[in-house]
């Protein structure tokens, strides 16, 4: 069974951010954890909109940085920043698979379609820093492409140390079942990633030679995975976790921009207990921190 640095959570968009690192942290002290991917042209530029801009990573133990970008430039100036903030590895993003990125950007998956740029910046971002390098990709562009295994050989030769490959091509987006494919043929070590929410499933990637698992919508919800999948338990009280998220989220972002992002939060916390339906409706109608913890105190019979 994988150990304490092998089961990853995943770079997740509007996720993975600061807060939910923090409350993952609690029952994973040890798990490499990966941002939610950050803009090279936003992180460079210090645009002051985007605050994981700025943030620190010297603090939060095992935790990598992804950037994204079609910059070869860019990339490397990210990468540096990224480094000299304390993240403990630099994962690049070819496989992000949402039009604004692996189209109009020109980044993300689209890589997977440019082996040549992808070379160049991989090579790029490897030379720009002391840390780790890994990459994050997925099977191929489509059914017509799936040519990961040329695009992890060209990370290895460009220095890159480790990959995550999610089980489906760009055009099935996150639609149909992931399919992870043998890869003890890898010049690297590969990290599993798309549909693990079980021991067995982690059990299954590692007969298939994977050397990690990276846990992605998974945890949404269920901060505690990474934890229960090597034998944790999950907490007796998920209340009292949900309103310390909610404290994190107000203390990053501010009352006015916190409690509209939380409330997908507490969506999934809630999901699948009685009258989850109706705390839903009632918590999207709250801007109150105050009242939101009202109503996930009430939902949770704390008293």
């Amino acid at each position: 069974m994988f150990g304490d640095n092998q089961i990853f959570a995943a770079p997740l968009a509007g996720i993975t951010d600061q807060p939910f690192r923090r409350v993952i942290r609690q029952f994973s002290p040890y798990a490499p954890l990966v941002t939610e991917m950050i803009s090279c042209h936003s992180l460079v530029g210090q645009h002051k909109n985007c605050v994981r801009n700025f943030d620190n990573y010297a603090n939060e133990g095992n935790v990598g940085a992804q950037i994204f970008g079609a910059d070869v430039g860019l990339m490397a100036d990210a990468a540096r920043i990224l480094q000299d903030a304390g993240a403990k590895w630099i994962d690049i993003n070819m496989g992000c698979p949402v039009p604004k990125v692996a189209t109009r950007a020109g980044a993300g998956a689209h890589l997977m379609r440019d082996h040549k740029l992808a070379e160049q910046i991989m090579r790029a971002v490897v030379c720009a820093v002391q840390i780790p390098v890994s990459v994050k990709t997925r099977l191929g562009w489509d059914d017509e492409h799936r040519d990961w295994g040329e695009l992890i050989k060209i990370a290895a030769d460009c220095g890159v140390q480790f990959a995550a490959l999610h089980g489906r091509t760009r055009a099935q987006l996150y639609l149909g079942e992931a399919v992870h494919p043998d890869v003890r043929d890898m010049p690297i070590p590969i990290i599993a990633n798309g549909d693990i929410k079980s021991v067995s499933d982690v059990e299954q990637m590692e007969k298939l030679g994977y050397c990690g698992v990276m846990i992605g919508r998974g945890i949404l919800g269920r901060p505690w995975l990474l934890s229960e999948l090597q034998g944790g338990e999950k907490p007796k009280n998920v209340g009292e976790i949900v309103l310390q998220h909610l404290d994190y989220v107000v203390e990053y972002y501010g009352e006015r921009a916190g409690v509209p992002m939380f409330r997908k939060h507490a969506a999934w916390y809630s999901a699948g207990m009685p009258n989850s339906s109706d705390f839903r409706i009632k918590v999207n109608r709250i801007d109150s921190a105050s009242l939101l913890k009202v109503a996930i105190r009430e939902f949770w019979g704390i008293i």
